[in-house]
């Protein structure tokens, strides 16, 4: 895990996953926020146990919860509710107040 405080820069092989940043100027420290919800959305298997090794489950699974999963589409929540033995009642709230949300709504019509 990273030291809290640390100024970790994200590993190059991560960055592809980050085509609308500079990737070399995202850190851990001033970044986390991004990388996290990046990786959580759209990480492959190595993105996965990267942001897995940095946090740990219990923090990953805290930060779903504190975002009620917005921005996470419910495909990959699926995923994170399997990896992180979410309850499936709890992940079937967030999908349905996503899907409930005019904004979503009118990018799917």
């Amino acid at each position: 895990m990273i030291p809290e405080g640390a100024t970790a820069k994200l590993p190059e092989h991560l960055g592809r996953y980050f085509w609308d940043h500079d990737a070399s100027q995202l850190s851990w420290d001033q970044s986390r926020h991004t990388i996290v919800r990046r990786l959580l959305e759209s990480g492959g298997w190595d993105a996965v146990r990267w942001l897995r090794v940095q946090m740990g489950d219990d923090e990953l699974r805290e930060f779903l919860e504190r975002r009620l999963g917005r921005g996470i589409s419910p495909k990959r929540l699926r995923f994170w509710a399997l990896v992180l033995s979410l309850p499936r009642e709890r992940v079937d709230e967030w999908i349905a107040a996503q899907q409930s949300n005019p904004w979503t709504r009118r990018l799917r019509g």
